[in-house]
């Protein structure tokens, strides 16, 4: 396998993240038969098929289960090496990588704006998914740093505190419980509930939440996505619990309304999440102090905190 390049490792992960040839063209800006090809091209060079292929069903065979253990060795090796090198450049060069909820990315992204102003030649790379997910990316070295809600007690992180994030019930401004103006928990019995997938800090807090009351809620509809529960909710199909960071649009136009109820709004905190193991490169230490800095101001201006 002496004819295997970086390129060929890099494609075939996305391609084996998203068992999705298109998604992993688009994640690495290439052409799908582009994608196509490299992983032709490395399974020439090991020798033995990585995937197989039914339509357009794709799955990794058991010889690019293990292989892809050790292409994310590879690869985590290699960043650890640019990191080394961004040391001795400081922090005026580099590259990170930031993970985080989706719900983060209405905040992270206008923050890392601002950031970037100040630090031109820093190259950064953004990663969307879930709690779950970016844990397991925080485990195998993908990412430098994670903004989630809620981290990890398993892995052995710091996690630092910089906002409040609070999350409240909304409701389509028709919807029977935006005329009750301050109701108790109980009240949410008997509607149909729109929540976010298993694995998401928000479906977390929601079951706390009603475990807290003793109640089961009636989930009527299950979305991995923040913009699609907004716009069932905002067709009055049920109501939902969301970051009040998410909303800002929605409420101000009057599309949705926050529902009045007991114990809300559910005060949690955002954090900047890296592994205690990795030693981060000064880009991504310039980032997490900007971060911890900034970040708290930023969204009491963009959102307010109740």
């Amino acid at each position: 396998m002496r004819g295997v390049t970086l390129r060929q490792i890099r494609v075939f992960v996305a391609v084996a993240r998203h068992l999705n040839f298109s998604r992993a063209a688009e994640m690495l800006s290439l052409t799908p038969p582009a994608v196509t090809m490299q992983i032709r091209e490395l399974e020439t060079q090991v020798g033995l098929p990585l995937f197989d292929r039914e339509g357009r069903n794709v799955s990794l065979t058991i010889t690019g289960e293990y292989f892809l253990v050790y292409a994310r060795k590879i690869l985590a090796t290699l960043k650890d090496a640019e990191d080394m090198v961004a040391r001795f450049k400081k922090v005026e060069t580099g590259r990170i990588v930031i993970g985080m909820v989706s719900t983060a990315q209405y905040f992270v992204p206008p923050l890392l704006g601002h950031f970037c102003k100040d630090h031109p030649g820093v190259e950064v790379s953004l990663t969307v998914g879930n709690r779950q997910t970016l844990l397991e990316q925080l485990q195998r070295n993908e990412v430098d740093l994670a903004v989630m809600g809620r981290p990890s007690r398993e892995l052995a992180t710091r996690a630092e505190p910089f906002a409040a994030h609070p999350l409240v019930f909304v409701s389509a401004p028709d919807h029977p419980l935006a005329r009750l103006g301050h109701v108790p928990a109980q009240a949410l019995a008997g509607y149909n509930f729109i929540v976010r997938e298993p694995g998401s800090g928000t479906r977390a807090v929601l079951e706390a939440y009603f475990e807290k009351h003793g109640l089961t809620p009636h989930i009527s509809m299950e979305m991995s996505g923040n913009e699609t529960i907004k716009q069932a909710v905002m067709a009055n199909m049920g109501v939902s619990l969301l970051s009040l960071h998410t909303l800002g649009l929605e409420l101000s136009s009057g599309r949705l309304v926050v529902v009045d109820v007991e114990d809300t709004p559910v005060l949690r905190r955002w954090y900047m999440v890296n592994l205690l193991s990795k030693i981060l490169s000064p880009p991504a230490e310039a980032f997490r102090y900007f971060m911890l800095e900034h970040a708290e101001d930023y969204l009491s201006q963009e959102f307010g905190q109740e």
